[in-house]
């Protein structure tokens, strides 16, 4: 799928000005919490409550949105159209960047089976922030990154800015390492969730090389890792910090869980009042906890779990903002 191509960083007067005009909350709280299990090793637990950035552009949507957001506009685009399932959280987080920046939006959603359904909470939001909303055959769907199959979509709804599912590209994961960059010098480990790779490269890439990145895949393969370095060489010209990834946790898939998953959740959420949402966080939490309990960090390790979304924080009860 065409991106924009790898180019200097982004001059910062045009992401300034849009971060002005989206009234965004940066840098996120970090917040020290007590947990027996971790302090039980010596870890101590921090939060990065990426969640409260915007409420409707919560956590790493915002991040990668933003300077995709600034090329677009610097661009002269007046549209943009992007693509996702049907409960995506990147096309909901789109639709509400459209409606606060005056911009058309359109949503290519996989599956035609849903045109003329009922639309889901999710979607619903979308297209009450203005999204037009374009249902496609999965067939066709798994080809969108084909040039044929992009032109018919510009085609049919003039000229746009073009981003891929999840928001994943080189200027998303430039805009994922200010995530890193806030946690320099306060954290020996982050951990993040990845659907599609562009957080956990710009994390890694923020921390540089005095801070370790764990990324926790909620799907299941292991193409992830060639997807992060992939993205890290757009964006960066090359492998960038200390990562990792964890592929043990994703409890089924996409958006499958298990009731140990469910079990983990819920008790998290009465410890600490911050039900982390199931598709994601709770996943990266879990895997957290497991590679404490194994003792994969020395004493006096400081772990950041960058949130990015809970079931009970901005947004509504699904309000996930996975961290794509």
């Amino acid at each position: 799928m065409p991106v924009p191509p790898p180019s200097p960083p982004l001059p910062p007067e045009p992401a300034d000005r849009l971060a002005v005009r989206l009234a965004a909350r940066l840098p996120s709280p970090l917040v020290e919490v007590a947990d027996e299990r971790f302090a039980a090793h010596g870890v101590r637990l921090l939060l990065k409550r990426d969640d409260l950035i915007h409420t409707s552009l919560p956590g790493n949507k915002y991040r990668k949105l933003l300077p995709n957001l600034a090329e677009a506009v610097r661009g002269g685009h007046r549209t943009l159209l992007t693509f996702g399932g049907a409960w995506s959280n990147h096309l909901r987080a789109t639709a509400a960047a459209g409606r606060l920046l005056g911009l058309a939006t359109v949503g290519v959603v996989r599956g035609d089976e849903l045109a003329g359904k009922p639309l889901n909470a999710s979607l619903a939001r979308a297209a009450a922030d203005g999204m037009r909303l374009e249902f496609l055959d999965r067939a066709t769907y798994r080809r969108k990154a084909e040039p044929e199959v992009l032109a018919a979509l510009v085609g049919r709804y003039g000229p746009a800015y073009v981003l891929p599912e999840g928001g994943s590209n080189a200027l998303a994961a430039r805009g994922a390492a200010e995530l890193g960059r806030e946690l320099v010098g306060a954290a020996d480990v982050a951990a993040v969730a990845v659907g599609t790779g562009g957080t956990l490269a710009g994390l890694a890439a923020g921390l540089g090389d005095g801070a370790e990145a764990i990324g926790f895949p909620v799907l299941r393969g292991d193409f992830l890792a060639a997807e992060v370095l992939r993205l890290q060489q757009e964006a960066f010209g090359g492998r960038r910090g200390r990562w990792r990834l964890d592929g043990r946790f994703h409890h089924g898939g996409y958006a499958r869980t298990t009731p140990e998953l469910t079990a983990f959740a819920a008790d998290f959420g009465a410890r600490h009042e911050l039900l982390p949402e199931p598709v994601y966080v709770a996943k990266m939490l879990h895997g957290l906890l497991t590679l404490t309990e194994e003792g994969a960090f020395p004493p006096g390790t400081r772990l950041a779990a960058v949130i990015t979304g809970t079931s009970t924080g901005p947004g509504g009860p699904d309000a996930s903002g996975g961290a794509r």
